[in-house]
């Protein structure tokens, strides 16, 4: 007999628009965030789980897999440019070797800005009963 295995963080998948989020958090960011934002013009190249692979002298040391990814008109970059490549997480629980990794990529790819979104922001609100595609 085979156990179903549980979320590591007892997150629920969802799918929306043909994308699967690894949470209810995620999801509802899309969803209520990041959607917006692109229809409007706001935003530009969404990309949902990019790898952003970290190399240092042609050695891979890792990938960072973040949630979302995307151009930004508006946000100001590290550097003081208006404009910039933002990189986003979810996060409801920030391990050691996320905020290692984070400071990786920070360090290689200096005109990003990585932006963490609380978990808990979303807590209250809820996703419309029929989505596009959802699978759970």
């Amino acid at each position: 007999m085979f156990k179903t295995r549980r979320n590591k963080y007892s997150n629920k998948k969802v799918t929306i628009d043909g994308h699967k989020f690894d949470s209810q958090a995620e999801a509802k960011h899309y969803y209520f965030v990041l959607k917006p934002a692109l229809e409007r013009g706001e935003i530009s190249n969404l990309e949902l789980q990019p790898r952003i692979r970290c190399e240092i002298n042609g050695k891979k040391v890792c990938d960072y897999l973040a949630d979302f990814r995307y151009l930004s008109k508006a946000k100001i970059g590290n550097q003081g440019q208006i404009g910039c490549q933002v990189i986003e997480d979810v996060k409801g629980f920030k391990t050691d070797i996320y905020r290692l990794k984070k400071k990786l990529v920070e360090a290689l790819y200096p005109g990003s800005v990585i932006v963490e979104i609380s978990g808990t922001k979303y807590r209250a609100m809820t996703l419309p009963e029929q989505l596009p595609d959802e699978q759970t």
